[in-house]
């Protein structure tokens, strides 16, 4: 990410997410609580704009990436975005589809270190945020699913299959990419999936703790 900006000035305000910033740590919030955090278009968007901004901004040390309510992220809505993908020509779904990389990319290309804090489910999309983040802590609610070969997708999708390897190894990321079983918290520390395991409702705390 480059720290050289054009005319735009920073975003202020974000209607997808909650930003706060804090000691030199940025936390953001996945608050769609009602809906377990499920992505929209709209969200996808804000994540690969915010997240250069703040890799501009030189006073973030450290980025904390959470849901809202009762889960971590669930992946992409339903309503919102499976179901308008079928409708996309091939066009918008490769621009879609770009996004969703940007999104994972940037999390990857940040200058400081990402500790995603994982409680409930983090499916979907919503596992490949917290698989793109250098550090996973994550309470005995989590369980992660790399389900798109469920719904008829590739097990690759958003660059799982390049990073999931590098977390648990071949073996692991073959299993969980190609069958897309759920992976509760204590065999995702056991594969090293998660980097921390709390105590119940510890992982906001634990992640601040550490970034």
């Amino acid at each position: 990410m480059s720290p050289f900006t054009g005319s735009a000035s920073r975003t202020e305000e974000w209607r997808h997410l909650r930003l706060t910033l804090d000691s030199g740590v940025a936390t953001v919030t996945l608050a769609r609580p009602d809906r377990l955090n499920a992505l929209t278009f709209g969200a996808y968007a804000d994540l690969r704009d915010l997240l250069p901004e703040l890799a501009r901004d030189g006073t973030v040390r450290a980025l904390v990436l959470g849901g809202e309510g009762r889960g971590f992220c669930s992946g992409g809505d339903v309503e919102e975005i499976i179901g308008a993908t079928l409708a996309m020509d091939t066009a918008r779904l490769l621009d879609f589809n770009r996004m969703t990389g940007q999104v994972v990319r940037a999390l990857r290309e940040c200058p400081f270190p990402v500790v995603a804090a994982v409680h409930g489910v983090a499916a979907g999309a919503g596992a490949v945020l917290a698989l793109a983040a250098d550090f996973r802590v994550a309470d005995p609610s989590a369980r992660f699913a790399f389900l798109f070969t469920r719904v008829g997708l590739s097990g690759g999708d958003m660059g799982a299959a390049y990073l999931l390897p590098r977390v648990v190894g071949l073996g692991h990321a073959t299993r969980l990419l190609m069958l897309g079983e759920p992976v509760p918290a204590a065999e995702a520390e056991r594969i090293g999936l998660i980097s921390q395991l709390t105590a119940e409702g510890g992982a906001p705390a634990a992640a601040r703790a550490l970034a």
